[in-house]
Formats: C-alpha cells, structure tokens, sequence
C-alpha cells in the first residue's frame, strides 16, 4: 500500500474516531458558519494529516493533546507548513474543553486577518501585471 492511501485510510478513521475537543470545534467550523470551508483530517502533500484545513485561506487548526507536549516532530510539522504558507492555529484539548467560545473568537479573528490580507493581494495592482 502507498503512504497517500495509506495517509487517505488513517485520515477517515481519525474523522470517525474525533475526540471530544474535536467534536466541539468542528461544530462551529462546519457547513461555512465561520465564512469559510474547513476540511477534516486534511491529507496536506501526501504528507501530514491536518486536524482542520481552510484550503482557500491555506489556515490550519490543530487540536492538540498531552502527547503533543514538546514533541520534536511536531516542530518539524509546523516548519513544513510555514514553508508551504500554511498558518497554523494550535489548541490543547483543555483550552477547547474549557472555553470554547475564547477559541472560537481566536479562530475568527485569524479567518477575517487571513481574508484581508487575501483580499489586499488579490486587488493589489501589482497582482493584476502592473508594473511600478
């Protein structure tokens, strides 16, 4: 089996096996409520598994739990997709379970940001092949 059906197939058992934290996220991600399309359990390059992906935005919400906790594989995760321009929002399990409504607003506000800045470069008139 290859790693993309190998990554396909762990990816649709990690959307039926959502942790509480996940569930609670993914309620409000869902169907456009926050203006734009999430994704779960993105395979990004044939290469990680992204908890939460806004493909239009290139914004990644991780959700994590105490195995997260200064993995060094992690670090090499996230520069992958910095290098790829993927913004990545991070969560631990306790802060969704304790406070949803504080990262939801957090999860917003980076959405709107992102949209801006999208917006900014689309109608920049050096994007359009004006030359200054």
């Amino acid at each position: 089996m290859d790693k993309h059906t190998i990554l396909l197939k762990n990816a649709k058992q990690l959307r039926h096996n959502m942790t509480m934290a996940e569930r609670k996220i993914w309620r409000f991600l869902r169907c456009h409520q926050l203006g734009v399309r999430f994704v779960r359990q993105y395979v990004f390059h044939n290469r990680y598994i992204l908890d939460f992906y806004a493909p239009s935005l290139k914004l990644a919400i991780e959700i994590d739990g105490g195995q997260h906790n200064q993995n060094p594989s992690d670090k090499i995760r996230d520069e992958y997709l910095t290098q790829h321009d993927v913004k990545i929002l991070r969560f631990w399990n306790n802060e969704i379970l304790g406070n949803i409504e504080g990262c939801r607003q957090a999860i917003q506000q980076e959405i709107t940001s992102l949209s801006i800045s999208k917006k900014q470069a689309i109608s920049s008139p050096c994007s359009q092949g004006e030359v200054r």
